[in-house]
């Protein structure tokens, strides 16, 4: 008994050495958190890793719509990044100081999409006063909550500009984020929603019916900041996001990337 176990505890440090535990300085920082708007999910979990593997530096996202994000951040110092679906969000904090303005950039841009499940046969070409809620029939719209959701805030403002937003107003699927509002039309629970471009491209049980004309809402576009009380790294992690790596990755999820 004694014999097997010496014999143990020289494979135990044996492999100890030949695979000392991280106490290095990449072990012990602290990870950078980033709060992302829903629609940028995709691109995140591909580039977070990408970043901490050539810079040591760990990155951990927490996604939601902007609104909820944002007010999170005006509750108390959790986050180190700010990537928000819309300005209007990032000029709320900013006007609070509670981003680091000398870091805030207008990094990527998006359009605006109806949609339908995957197996719907509905057809409409988006025009002013577009039989909209005919192709409801009994169902209703999905897409963000426009009270606070950026793509809701687009979607009411295009449906709006097209004069059809007073026949779909009482009939709206609020979600929480774009990325809920995906589900209930991915799952056949909406025949139509409104969601950005590139949610759509991710999700194999939609299908775009039409894109809708960029004058019929303002621009879509995604500013990204450290927060007031970020850590040094975040600064850092801005730029890279502003660089031809992570614009690599925007463009292949469909983001146009803002030069």
């Amino acid at each position: 008994m004694y014999r097997r176990r010496s014999f143990l505890l020289a494979i135990l440090a044996a492999t100890l050495y030949a695979h000392p535990p991280a106490y290095g300085a990449d072990a012990d920082k602290e990870p950078l958190v980033v709060f992302a708007a829903s629609s940028l999910t995709d691109a995140m979990e591909k580039i977070g890793p990408v970043y901490t593997q050539q810079t040591g530096q760990p990155v951990q996202f927490s996604y939601a719509a902007s609104s909820v994000l944002a007010r999170q951040i005006e509750a108390g110092p959790k986050a180190d990044v700010f990537f928000s679906a819309d300005t209007s969000w990032m000029d709320y904090l900013q006007e609070r100081d509670l981003i680091d303005k000398s870091t805030r950039r207008d990094l990527l841009g998006n359009r605006l999409v109806l949609v339908a499940p995957a197996s719907s046969k509905i057809e409409l070409k988006i025009a002013p006063d577009f039989p909209l809620a005919a192709a409801l029939g009994k169902g209703r719209l999905a897409t963000g909550d426009p009270d606070s959701v950026p793509v809701g805030r687009y979607a009411r403002s295009a449906l709006t500009s097209l004069g059809v937003w007073n026949s779909v107003a009482d009939r709206l699927i609020r979600a929480e984020n774009v990325r809920s509002a995906l589900a209930f039309i991915a799952r056949g629970e909406a025949p139509l929603g409104i969601v950005h471009d590139t949610d759509a491209r991710v999700e194999k049980q939609v299908r775009v019916v039409d894109t809708f004309p960029e004058d019929t809402h303002l621009p879509i576009v995604y500013p990204v900041a450290a927060t007031a009380h970020a850590k040094p790294a975040a600064a850092a992690f801005v730029e890279y996001l502003s660089g031809p790596a992570a614009a690599e990755t925007f463009e292949q999820y469909g983001f146009e990337v803002l030069r």
